[in-house]
């Protein structure tokens, strides 16, 4: 595979594992085991069972063990032919990945703030015409 084919798998192959970690770590689907995660990350007495539960809480964590699974999947090399292009396409999958979480992210915030700025001047406003 050429290298601008592999640098457009990177950036497709990078958008599900954002999107699957983002879902997991964050949206209200998957809330209640993610509470439980927490809960279990922060209690439990064995140092391995709280690092192990707190991977489905972080985002960037997360990420790691379904880059994983994607290049299994897709049997996605970077640059080299063996066992070190699987090394460089999982730590660039995982970069590029985060990349798009946190424009996500960013985005999401960006959005929301607009949404409390709007509500504030739609009642700033119904307040002035209930004076009038």
């Amino acid at each position: 595979m050429d290298t601008s084919s592999q640098i457009f798998w990177l950036l497709i192959l990078a958008i599900p594992i954002a999107c699957v970690s983002w879902t997991v770590t964050h949206e209200e689907v998957f809330r209640e085991p993610r509470e439980w995660c927490v809960n279990r990350s922060q209690s439990d007495k064995k140092l391995f069972k709280r690092k192990f539960f707190y991977l489905f809480t972080c985002e960037y964590c997360f990420s790691h063990y379904i880059t994983l699974f994607f290049i299994a999947l897709c049997n996605f090399r970077l640059l080299l032919p063996d066992w070190r292009g699987y090394i460089i396409a999982g730590f660039s999958l995982v970069f590029v990945a985060n990349l798009y979480m946190s424009f996500f992210a960013l985005l999401r915030q960006t959005i929301k703030k607009e949404k409390v700025e709007i509500k504030k001047i739609e009642t700033d406003t119904n307040e002035s015409k209930d004076q009038a």
